[in-house]
């Protein structure tokens, strides 16, 4: 089976329930699965061929998944890039997959590279109009994920209908997911949290509601969308629940109809944690774990056994068929859902070492115990400290820099340690809007730090773990 079949098959099962809703547009399976067609008749049109990959550069909309939909119905490979990407960034990605096609809802432009507005593709095809759908394997790739790349250009995860469909499968069982189920879709369509939210939804004919990306980190108003639209199933990462539990009253207020939440991405703090699972009785809470190469391998249940835990929760059990072990101190997956390989790169073979550290206790069960290298995660997001410094010394005023990840869970940042050009003075400000021409919000640098130069140690390596004790000082050196 295909990705895209899933939705094929709820509008013949159902056509008029609901398939998607976004803050303005709700589209039943008949309408996404004829609107799919639709779009799909017009990228075909356009020269798009199996193989090729499409750029969909959009915000979190019902249109855009419809765009999705066709892509992968010609047998296209889907590029989903977050609106908020500045064009400098979105042109990085373009060069790297070879795009034939750049789709978007908005006015941004990426020189010299083909592009369409989803409002053209929408008139570029008569409604009604279909075209045979491209015949698919499991090994075939359906979309790519690009994340940030320690060597400062982003990386693309390439994974097959078969890597999406092993997963969804699974956490459509392990969540006992129905059609009169409705799950929130919290994290951007770049990210590998949506992967469940959109296709989990498509897979048990239940409705998917997009948070868009204002209204992601809103505290108060996302509570009122999770009690507004009836939300059964919730997957985030777990400062978006911090970030709701402390200025959106979301323990007091209640679950409403929730009876499932699903973290996953950095570790949940464990007094906010405890403070959910003792307030929610009836919900069930879960911890699941993995990169975006391999998608979800391990899950834990959180239960009341949980609420005299002194220690992190485990990243649990291997899931979704997968086989993890520890080698050396590395956490190691092989399995149905690990990546086909980087984009333009080499075809994986063997197991994906994750660069994640773990160790399996009590239990049996896998703990995470951080990282092997200077990779970051924040609020969810995977951020290569290579890939900002990059930026950094690409300003007038920056001949070095070094930048760090402080702090855990939805209190992560990043630390910017420069060395100036001589006789300039950096300025955050500038650098903060210096960056974000060219990095996501995410990756964007929350603290500035001037330094006259590096610490080193005894090898000539620059230490960072005195500039990190500078970080939490606040000093500049």
């Amino acid at each position: 089976m295909s990705l895209y079949a899933l939705v094929v098959d709820a509008a013949a099962r159902t056509p008029d329930a609901l398939a998607v809703s976004d803050l303005s547009t709700s589209l039943s399976y008949g309408e996404l699965d004829a609107r799919a067609d639709r779009f799909a008749a017009a990228l075909r049109a356009r020269g798009v061929r199996p193989g090729d990959r499409v750029v969909v550069w959009t915000g979190k909309t019902a249109e855009a998944v419809a765009v999705a939909q066709a892509v992968l119905r010609i047998g296209a490979i889907h590029v989903p890039v977050p609106r908020g990407n500045p064009p400098e960034r979105v042109a990085r990605i373009v060069a790297d997959a070879r795009a034939a096609l750049v789709v978007t809802d908005h006015d941004g432009q990426v020189p010299g590279a083909p592009s369409l507005s989803c409002a053209a593709l929408a008139h570029a095809a008569a409604p009604g109009t279909r075209v045979a759908h491209a015949t698919v394997g499991a090994a075939d790739p359906a979309y790519i994920l690009y994340t940030s790349g320690s060597t400062g250009t982003p990386k693309g995860v390439c994974l097959s209908h078969g890597n999406a469909l092993a997963f969804v499968d699974w956490a459509c069982r392990e969540l006992r997911l129905t059609a009169g189920d409705r799950l929130a879709n919290h994290a951007s369509f770049g990210f590998d949290l949506s992967v469940f939210d959109l296709y989990g939804a498509f897979r048990a004919g239940a409705s998917v509601h997009l948070v868009g990306e204002m209204l992601a980190q809103a505290a108060e108003p996302l509570v009122d969308f999770v009690l507004e639209r009836r939300i059964t199933v919730w997957y985030s990462v777990p400062s978006a629940l911090v970030l709701m539990t402390e200025y959106g009253d979301l323990r007091a207020r209640g679950p409403g109809a929730l009876r499932a939440c699903v973290c996953a991405g950095e570790p949940f703090p464990l007094n906010r944690l405890r403070d959910l699972r003792r307030g929610w009785p009836g919900v069930r809470m879960l911890n699941w774990y993995g990169p975006t190469e391999t998608n979800v391998c391990t899950s834990y249940e959180v239960t009341a056994a949980d609420l005299d835990r002194t220690t992190a929760v485990p990243i649990g059990s291997p899931a979704a068929g997968n086989v993890v072990t520890v080698d050396g101190g590395e956490i190691v997956v092989s399995g149905p859902t690990v990546m086909l390989g980087y984009w333009g790169g080499e075809p994986r073979t063997g197991p994906y070492r994750t660069g994640d550290l773990g160790r399996y206790g009590t239990g049996g069960l896998l703990e995470y115990r951080g990282r092997v290298d200077t990779m970051v995660k924040l609020r969810g997001y995977r951020v290569e400290p290579a890939e900002v410094e990059q930026v950094l010394v690409a300003h007038d005023t920056v001949r070095d820099a070094v930048v760090l990840g402080v702090g855990t869970g939805g209190r992560s940042c990043l630390h910017a340690f420069v060395v100036p050009e001589a006789g300039t003075t950096p300025e955050f400000a500038a650098l903060r809007r210096h960056c974000a021409s060219f990095l996501p919000a995410y990756m964007n640098i929350d603290a500035l730090h001037a330094v006259g130069k590096f610490p080193r140690t005894r090898n000539g390596k620059v230490d960072l773990a005195a500039l990190s004790g500078l970080a939490t000082t606040g000093a500049d050196a």
